[in-house]
């Protein structure tokens, strides 16, 4: 079957959902972020999919900026001892980072199918 065969799917909702970026319906993920080589539905390869560092950035700016915030803000307005900070903000760091990587790398993956993203090349 060819991806004509297959209606389209919404990039940021079928990668968010960890789903198949081609169907729709399969699973992308074999474990927490290692990805399967094909689809189980449709028999989508997955060898196309180079999330590299993507979502890892996408964290660091985002999640950066929610613990950064977090931790001045605690620190401007209370001025609690290390310790405090240790079992507040290093929990939210860890939830939110861990929370995020998943479905970023799911959407960089589904945004590669939906683009035909591939690796450069240069024509002679």
């Amino acid at each position: 079957m060819s991806d004509q065969d297959y209606p389209p799917q919404p990039p940021i909702a079928t990668g968010l959902a960890g789903r198949c970026p081609r169907c729709g319906q399969g699973k992308i993920f074999n474990g927490f972020i290692a990805l399967k080589p094909r689809c189980q539905s449709c028999g989508l390869d997955f060898s196309f999919a180079d999330s590299a560092d993507g979502p890892a950035v996408f964290i660091m700016l985002i999640g950066g900026f929610i613990v950064c915030g977090l931790a001045l803000w605690l620190e401007v307005s209370f001025e609690p001892p290390w310790w405090v900070h240790l079992f507040t903000t290093f929990p939210v760091a860890l939830i939110v980072c861990l929370g995020m990587l998943r479905p970023l790398k799911g959407v960089m993956v589904a945004l590669q199918y939906h683009h035909k993203a591939e690796e450069g090349r240069l024509e002679r």
